[in-house]
């Protein structure tokens, strides 16, 4: 107990000294959530809806910032956390666990599940899965210099999935690919729509995180200090519009992005050592 309450103690100073940048920290994140891996945030809810990197249970969570509890966890029976590595939503209290993590290339079983019509008091739900193969990856794992097949970041839009590529090459070069899927159960092909560079510092400029905002159209994506606003655009051709960079000011492990209402983020990052494990508000039109 005396080592518990030190720890804390220690962790409250730390997190006192640190300077969050243009980030607000709103609440820190359970024990449960330490790993943190995607957030999604539906109008059907209050609760900002979690999920736990590889390695954790098949447990959607229910997270309320303002109390700082976790209030629902929903057990996902029959299926498994391999890689789970972001949330997405639609309109209609839906809920989508992206299990593709690749981080070596050389995984073939990708998959992504529907949550449907996620509320409160849900303690048990049945899933429908959406496997799926990328249309140019020849090769577990390909070439070093070509490992550009590891996803941590995906979006709904119109009855489609698209899937934002974390790049893994070992000459950096920042290069995202986009990807596109039939949000329907069965197995498909992921269409690839284009590539965007935004940066090509490999520290600050892999892609771990996006939202959408279904009013505005924005598509927002995250990496460990910077996000990407994307507007403007037509169709689903999200490179092809206005894109915005914005240092945060922050570096941290950010891994999970939503939108809290039109001008409002929420970001989480996993937690390393005492620092990290918190939830974040950004203001976008500051």
């Amino acid at each position: 107990m005396r080592n518990l309450l030190l720890f804390l103690f220690l962790a409250g100073i730390v997190s006192g000294c640190q300077d969050f940048g243009k980030l607000k920290i709103v609440a820190s994140l359970p024990a449960s959530l330490e790993e943190i891996s995607g957030i999604e945030k539906i109008a059907q809810s209050d609760l900002i809806w979690a999920v736990s990197d590889s390695n954790n249970s098949a447990t959607l969570y229910g997270f309320n910032p303002v109390t700082q509890n976790t209030e629902e966890a929903i057990n996902l029976h029959g299926i498994a956390n391999v890689d789970w590595e972001d949330m997405a939503a639609d309109d209609k209290g839906n809920l989508y666990i992206g299990d593709f993590g690749n981080n070596k290339n050389k995984r073939k079983q990708l998959a992504i599940y529907k949550v449907p019509a996620v509320t409160k008091n849900t303690k048990q739900r049945t899933v429908y899965t959406t496997t799926f193969e990328y249309e140019d990856q020849i090769q577990f794992p390909p070439d070093k210099k070509q490992r550009n097949f590891d996803v941590e970041s995906f979006i709904y839009l119109n009855n489609y999935f698209y899937l934002f590529t974390r790049n893994r090459s070992s000459h950096f070069d920042g290069t995202v690919k986009l990807y596109k899927i039939p949000a329907t159960p069965g197995h498909h092909t992921a269409q690839m729509m284009g590539s965007f560079t935004p940066c090509d510092d490999k520290r600050t400029c892999q892609v771990t995180g996006a939202t959408i905002n279904f009013k505005t159209g924005m598509v927002v994506l995250l990496s460990n200090s910077k996000i990407w606003m994307l507007s403007d655009y037509k169709n689903d051709n999200f490179f092809n519009g206005s894109i915005k960079e914005i240092e945060l000011g922050h570096h941290s492990q950010k891994e999970s992005v939503c939108f809290k209402n039109n001008n409002t983020l929420y970001i989480a990052d996993e937690q390393n050592g005492i620092l990290g494990g918190n939830v974040y508000e950004f203001q976008l039109n500051k």
